[in-house]
């Protein structure tokens, strides 16, 4: 089945191999889907002749990218956590909720305590929400089980949502989130029951692309998360590392000294940890609804590009930090707080953010040969989308070529 594109105000087709500032934006343009690719795109004028008859949707002025890709989400949860947004508002910090037995560890017991069913149907309602906003992939991390049980229930959750739903889902590993409560006396028993049981579990039933450990004071410490990044490394896993959140902790050198495919939150991260993730190709995740709800700093996302990191913008949906999954909100607040263009925190929601999956040479571009995963968004080019944020301005998607 082969659509043609037509009417489009500005195309941006997100080339790979461009640099971060150049969406490769092209106005009066067209796009060409042929068997769930991008067959042609480039501007209207130099059509080939071939297309010229296919059948026409036609744009009517409006701006088309690539799907967009929000590559680090918590999903799959039980529960929410209001309560503790206005804690946040009355002057609680975060590490102080979570000593008060709130955070991570409040999410995990109403995890434990959800059928898989309850899961799944809370999970499908949200990407309902997520593919109406444009989003096509999401990437998402179990790690409110931290028991075998219910972290297998997370990613079986996310095997069938895969399965079923048009978004494409990215599982990872997250039983590293935090240490337990009932291993707080014995965390080497905690970190062994991960490196001996669950993730050679999940890695022979191939449940998770991707394992990922929470660097910080209160979760794990440099040489527990070497440990277990480590013993994933060697089960065939690709890596990715929550790092500097709150605190210069030294993960952003150890993401890159492990080869992790991202780094994620860097709120704090130093200048020699975001040269050195440069340095490895790791990708810098930036997580701007978590600055927002938790009123922290925001990742210095200039400072991570003039480094030489490529950045990727992400909403960390999960019940507590970034109870939101308006990936384009976030792309908003990536250009007004931390000083990105608009074709920097469009780039980082597309191309970059597939990078950080590593999914970068299929989707998150508009070039022929990528799955025709496209957002139509009303708005006559990509500055005015994002200058002029409106709850949703997506009219029409497509996934593998198909509208939904």
């Amino acid at each position: 089945m082969s659509l043609r594109l037509t009417g489009i105000g500005q195309l941006a087709t997100c080339p790979a191999d461009n640099p971060q500032g150049d969406a490769g934006l092209v106005n009066d343009a067209e796009l060409v889907i042929a068997d769930g690719r991008v067959a042609w795109a480039g501007p209207a004028a130099q059509l080939p002749r071939q297309w010229a008859s296919t059948e026409p949707w036609d744009c009517q002025g409006r701006l088309v990218i690539p799907g967009l890709v929000d590559c680090h989400t918590h999903l799959c949860f039980g529960g929410w956590r209001g309560d503790e947004f206005e804690m946040r508002l009355q002057g609680h910090s975060y590490q102080e909720i979570a000593a008060a037995g709130g955070g991570i560890r409040h999410t995990v017991k109403h995890t434990r305590a959800a059928s898989r069913q309850a899961l799944i149907d809370k999970a499908r309602s949200a990407l309902d929400d997520m593919l109406a906003l444009g989003v096509t992939t999401v990437e998402c991390k179990s790690g409110y089980g931290l028991e075998p049980e219910t972290e297998l229930r997370q990613l079986r959750t996310y095997r069938q949502l895969d399965a079923d739903h048009p978004v494409d889902l990215v599982p990872t590993f997250l039983g590293a989130h935090v240490i337990p409560d009932e291993y707080a006396a014995n965390r080497s028993a905690y970190i062994e029951l991960l490196c001996q049981d669950m993730l050679p579990r999940i890695a022979a039933d191939g449940l998770a692309e991707f394992s990922d450990v929470f660097v910080e004071q209160g979760a794990y410490g440099l040489d527990e998360a070497r440990q277990v990044l480590a013993t994933a490394r060697e089960l065939g896993m690709g890596l990715k590392v929550h790092a500097d959140q709150l605190s210069d902790g030294g993960g952003a050198a150890l993401a890159a000294e492990m080869g992790a495919v991202s780094a994620e939150h860097l709120e704090y991260a130093s200048e020699d940890g975001l040269r050195a993730m440069a340095r490895a190709g790791t990708v810098a995740v930036s997580l701007p609804l978590a600055s927002l709800y938790l009123r922290e700093h925001y990742m210095p996302a200039r400072d991570a590009l003039s480094a030489g990191c490529r950045v990727a913008v992400a909403t960390d949906f999960n019940p507590g930090s970034a109870p939101s999954y308006h990936l384009p909100l976030a792309m908003l607040l990536a250009c007004i707080n931390q000083s990105m263009t608009p074709q920097e925190s469009l780039m980082g929601a597309t191309t970059i953010a597939a990078r950080a999956i590593a999914r970068h040479d299929r989707i998150g571009s508009l070039r022929p040969g990528y799955l025709a995963d496209i957002a139509v968004i009303d708005a006559p080019e990509l500055n005015h989308w994002l200058y002029h944020f409106r709850p949703n301005a997506c009219i029409a998607r497509f996934k593998s070529g198909i509208e939904y």
